[in-house]
């Protein structure tokens, strides 16, 4: 199996989708962050002391779906079309998903994982006063629908 993200010579390329034709394509990636009960506690009653951290998280992965090529050398820059942000606070931390959607050339995967990424390191900044401790976990792609390649969902 050859890898697409390298040239003849083995350096790193941008792969050239400019042949393909666009779909619509979407992806869907979740993350957790873990916190104390302190700040799921302040979380769940608005009194985190640098405010609401769940807007500024969502508003956070929204813009980072979006900034997804600035940040990743190989990725296309694709036109982000839909893109949302949800947050559930339990009483381990939060729970983030994040579904972002195309009609482009290429996957969504990498900006539905930014999103989430992102999201996460907002929430960490947020509270790290009140919990240094605070851990991103287990941000994976859940699903992703269109392209060639297919609809693919995350066996449970």
């Amino acid at each position: 199996m050859s890898f697409t993200h390298l040239d003849a010579a083995g350096h790193a390329r941008m792969v050239d989708v400019t042949a393909k034709q666009p779909t619509v394509r979407s992806a869907t990636a979740r993350g957790f962050v873990r916190c104390s009960p302190e700040v799921i506690a302040a979380l769940r009653d608005g009194t985190a002391p640098k405010g609401d951290v769940l807007a500024v998280a969502r508003i956070a992965g929204v813009q980072a779906a979006k900034a997804t090529p600035a940040l990743l050398p190989l990725a296309h820059v694709i036109g982000v079309h839909a893109a949302s942000v949800d947050l559930v606070v339990t009483d381990g931390g939060v729970e983030i998903e994040a579904t972002v959607g195309t009609a482009d050339r290429t996957g969504i995967e990498m900006e539905a994982l930014t999103a989430v990424s992102v999201a996460a390191l907002a929430i960490v900044d947020m509270i790290k006063g009140m919990d240094r401790a605070t851990v991103i976990e287990n941000v994976r792609i859940t699903a992703k629908a269109g392209g060639r390649s297919g609809d693919w969902t995350r066996p449970e």
